[in-house]
């Protein structure tokens, strides 16, 4: 599935020995990055904003594994991931000529105006304006 906002993965790096996985994901243009796997790494850590995830190896192979926990439901936990965007507006604007599902638009109101909130992957994804 390609993601909606187009978060791209720009790194994967595995570590077999100690059995986890890290994903440096971002916004960047990944046609211009290096094909080394050295290059690439260096160019990943170069790049103004990543978000690393870590997937510790083991649950896929679990039989009593029933799925994580999204952290907005009871109990809750984690919420959401913030990014930064240039303009909220045209950012939502984006999401919905996709077909992206809201959570809430930056009209909505509820308390704060200038943001967005849209559900990318199972995961929700909070966009707000430069400060």
């Amino acid at each position: 599935m390609e993601p909606s906002v187009m978060l791209l993965l720009l790194k994967r790096l595995d570590f077999p020995e100690m059995k986890f996985s890290l994903y440096f994901m971002g916004y960047e243009d990944t046609t211009s990055a290096p094909s080394d796997p050295v290059e690439r790494t260096a160019w990943t850590f170069s790049q103004k904003a990543t978000l690393e995830l870590t997937h510790n190896w083991g649950t896929e192979s679990d039989p009593n594994f029933t799925g994580y926990h999204n952290g907005n439901s009871e109990p809750r936990g984690f919420g959401h991931i913030g990014v930064t965007v240039d303009d909220v507006y045209k950012a939502c604007e984006r999401f919905e000529s996709v077909g992206v599902e809201f959570v809430k638009k930056p009209l909505d109101g509820f308390g704060v105006m200038d943001l967005g909130m849209v559900m990318d992957a199972g995961i929700r994804l909070k966009t707000h304006s430069n400060i």
